[in-house]
């Protein structure tokens, strides 16, 4: 899964399992730069607003307020 060109037809397609291996790369924070990390969370934080059932057991790692956008 590349992160840095999924689409909103892509997070459609995107299964629990993909969710959680994002999930996880994020909770271990082991990336090579910072932007694979933003790109990690910027995905997460897109399935969270279009397919939020995946995303409810991770959504402590968006912090997300009650003023976002949706």
């Amino acid at each position: 899964m590349a992160t840095s060109t999924i689409s909103k037809r892509d997070i459609s397609a995107l299964t629990p399992e993909d969710v959680a291996e994002l999930a996880a790369r994020l909770e271990r924070d082991d990336y090579s730069n910072a932007f694979a990390g933003l790109d990690d969370w910027h995905l997460l934080r897109a399935v969270a607003f279009q397919r939020p059932e995946l995303v409810e057991p991770y959504l402590y790692l968006l912090d997300l307020e009650g003023y976002d956008e949706a």
